[in-house]
């Protein structure tokens, strides 16, 4: 096997000689290049050492002391630092040189292309020039490395990373293992590929995967929507033309909210004795 073919793993060589910009290693039929600044110590002739191959911007196999946590078949977890809407999002795997995650493995539409920061989990592919790219883990692999929720994990907040995204849902990795998946109903955008999101176990399934809701708990939601109320009577000095008898789709044009949850953020304010209704107008209450 050529040293070419093992491009993405790692091998363990021998320091064949030194020169003045790194080392030589062998396989006792082949050379390739260990660069100065891909070693972390000295090295002396003779030596065996693990390096992590790869082919350089020149084509050329090169060598590197550091090797990363993924490799051919092996997947993890790495930061996106970069993106090109042209051809994809660039990703740190712990080499001087990032690695690419092309456009056509990311979702049709741009808006839930992961951003800097984000996390995806992956493994390394190999194309017919030897170069390499990233490969976005598969369901299959998401459901081999993933924990079994039980009934005591019920409506617990999670928190974790979008694996996969599509119109119907997303599915993410929690940071306890566990699979889950995010109908569109319950998030009120549809999050980034790689983006770590918050929310809540809704129910658990047989197979130990999990549903999970981003939306706000009712209490937390009411809060909200009574502050948002609050805060424009506030910015128009204590009025407002809208009541539990306002139009649906005034309140929605308004508020963003349906007449159910305002009428919800109402009750509470009108209960805390914060505002009151008067010929279908809103004011807060002088205290």
């Amino acid at each position: 096997m050529s040293l070419k073919e093992l491009v993405g793993q790692t091998a363990t060589l021998t320091i064949a000689r030194t020169a003045p910009f790194g080392y030589f290693l062998t396989d006792g039929n082949e050379d390739v290049l260990l660069h100065i600044n891909e070693v972390d110590k000295e090295l002396v002739e003779g030596e065996q050492v693990e390096v992590f191959l790869y082919v350089d911007s020149h084509g050329r196999t090169t060598a590197s002391t550091k090797i990363p946590e993924i490799a051919v078949d092996r997947y993890a977890w790495v930061k996106v630092t970069d993106t090109n809407p042209e051809i994809g999002v660039f990703l740190n795997i712990g080499l001087q040189k990032d690695v690419l995650l092309g456009a056509d493995d990311l979702p049709a539409h741009r808006s839930v292309w992961p951003q800097v920061g984000d996390y995806l989990y992956i493994t390394l592919r190999v194309n017919r020039n030897f170069l390499l790219y990233a490969k976005l883990a598969s369901d299959q692999v998401i459901q081999s490395i993933s924990q079994k929720a039980t009934r005591k994990d019920f409506n617990k907040n999670v928190q974790g990373h979008v694996y996969r995204t599509a119109k119907v849902g997303s599915w993410i990795c929690t940071i306890e293992g566990f699979k889950g998946f995010i109908h569109e109903s319950q998030r009120d955008q549809e999050p980034r590929l790689g983006e770590k999101v918050e929310g809540r176990i809704i129910d658990i399934k047989e197979d130990g995967s999990v549903n999970v809701s981003l939306l706000a708990r009712k209490e937390e939601s009411l809060d909200q929507d009574a502050t948002l109320i609050y805060e424009y009577l506030v910015s128009r000095n204590g009025a407002m033309p809208f009541s539990d008898k306002s139009m649906p789709e005034d309140i929605k044009e308004r508020f963003g909210l349906s007449k159910g949850a305002f009428k919800r953020a109402l009750g509470k304010l009108m209960k805390d004795g914060k505002i009151y209704q008067e010929d279908n107008w809103t004011y807060i209450k002088k205290s």
